[in-house]
């Protein structure tokens, strides 16, 4: 059984980077895989996840003009702040209401707020989380997220979104980096190069949000940590700006980084467990749910009236 398992979690692993299938069925995929014959690999997948999802975010800048990304992450900053200051401060008020642990409220906050799993992993040091409330925070981000890259592409169809619109609004209601280019990729090109941008600028809310847990759960003497992806993702931007490389190139990059994401969504859905879920309980799943209908409704009203 071990065997067939490992040759069946191979082959579905070389589908994904041929492009046969698309993001939600990678992500369904896995999430089958993991559920019934097991994950055979999962301290690999987990590597795996870690390292491919920030390859393909830099590969995905090669196909993006920093005269775009700039005018988006202008015109989308408005609904950014507003977004991620209402939801922390109502988190905040739910985890009192539904009597949480202080710090694992803030973690659900953060995650919903930035950018899921790396938001969780920045402030988690900063308010000196327990281990078990940063995998219970983690594990309810990734049951929701899961849950975003499937109906979310449905969602938009039926609103009638355009690709820009999407693209922000995806960037700003779905948690992880993983999942937002997953259903802007099953959306449309457009909506990938919109969703990209203003997901990585979103990313950089990260610092003021840990500077100010810091003050809140009394933490100077930990650091900051800010995803390095980010950096590279702005390089490669610029390099096809610049127009130093021909268009074949960039845009063989921004292919394989596309089929790199469709693999990644497929460790990401191997990765999860029975236990995880058992682990979450009722009162942070709620929060999260509460919180994720709150910022997609909001964030949805906001893209129609201002974008």
């Amino acid at each position: 059984m071990l065997t067939f398992s490992r040759a069946l979690f191979v082959s579905i692993a070389l589908v994904c980077l041929t492009g046969w299938i698309n993001s939600a069925a990678a992500l369904l995929l896995g999430v089958a895989l993991a559920l019934t014959l097991g994950n055979p690999f999962v301290e690999q997948s987990r590597v795996g996840v870690k390292h491919l999802l920030k390859i393909a975010v830099i590969g995905l800048g090669f196909g993006i003009q920093a005269g775009e990304a700039l005018s988006t992450s202008v015109d989308s900053l408005g609904i950014t702040a507003i977004t991620i200051v209402t939801t922390v401060v109502l988190g905040w008020l739910l985890a009192k209401v539904l009597n949480m642990d202080r710090r694992l409220g803030h973690l659900l906050s953060s995650g919903t707020a930035i950018c899921g799993g790396s938001a969780i992993a920045a402030v988690a040091p900063v308010i000196h989380a327990q281990n078990k409330h940063i995998t219970m925070a983690i594990a309810v981000v990734f049951l929701l997220n899961a849950l975003a890259l499937l109906i979310f592409p449905t969602i938009g169809a039926y609103l009638e979104l355009s690709q820009y619109q999407f693209g922000v609004w995806s960037a700003i209601a779905i948690h992880d980096t993983s999942s937002v280019v997953g259903a802007a990729l099953a959306y449309g090109d457009e909506a990938l190069k919109t969703a990209t941008t203003v997901k990585l600028a979103r990313t950089l809310w990260i610092i003021p949000l840990a500077l100010v847990s810091m003050l809140l759960f009394r933490s100077p003497e930990n650091k900051i940590k800010i995803p390095w992806f980010i950096g590279g993702f702005i390089i490669a931007m610029l390099i096809n700006s610049a127009g130093w490389l021909p268009d074949n190139v960039t845009g063989g990059i921004t292919l394989v980084a596309k089929r790199l994401l469709i693999l990644t969504l497929f460790l990401v859905g191997s990765s999860l467990s029975l236990a995880d879920i058992k682990e979450t309980g009722w009162r942070p799943m709620l929060m999260a749910v509460v919180l994720w209908l709150f910022i997609s409704l909001l964030s949805w009203y906001l893209v129609v009236n201002w974008l």
